[in-house]
């Protein structure tokens, strides 16, 4: 299994991270994010929406709506499950059709539906340090994806340390 860690001390560094990813993740991906209420999962797709030159006040949570479609330089499909009860009200979202298409696919509260997400996934989980300080753990089954991991971990270099409270 592919894992990172990464220390967001500032809202600038998850908008870091979320710039990296839009420039390092292929096409056709799927990025599970999860994390309690208010730890950034909506943060950083805004973080990773404006690296691809998409205006951040259009990018909201999808809670109500269950998917927002986003145009750029990229195309994004922002999910959310949040309010989802089981796989079956997800497939009946229609959701089959963003996985592997052209652009992003990110999915808040993945777990919730993990079962129908594509295997070959990057998994980010957040952890709330304090106000602004945050933990994202990027994880993935996937070895084809070493080289994504690689990139994020030269391009986020000063944020692997640890945070000192």
């Amino acid at each position: 299994m592919l894992q990172l860690g990464l220390y967001s001390r500032y809202l600038s560094d998850t908008d870091f991270i979320g710039n990296s990813l839009a420039r390092n993740l292929p096409d056709g991906m799927t990025v599970s994010l999860d994390g309690p209420l208010g730890s950034g999962k909506t943060r950083l797709v805004q973080a990773i929406a404006a690296g691809c030159n998409i205006p951040v006040s259009l990018v909201l949570s999808p809670t109500f709506v269950l998917c927002r479609q986003y145009e750029g330089t990229r195309s994004i499909a922002h999910l959310d499950a949040y309010r989802i009860k089981d796989d079956d009200e997800f497939w009946e979202l229609g959701v089959e059709e963003y996985f592997g298409a052209t652009g992003i696919t990110l999915v808040e509260w993945g777990t919730r539906v993990e079962n129908c997400l594509p295997p070959s996934r990057i998994n980010v989980s957040i952890a709330i340090i304090d106000r602004d300080k945050r933990h994202f753990e990027f994880s993935s089954d996937d070895s084809a994806f070493q080289a994504l991991f690689k990139c994020l971990e030269d391009d986020c270099k000063d944020l692997l340390e640890e945070i000192i409270p």
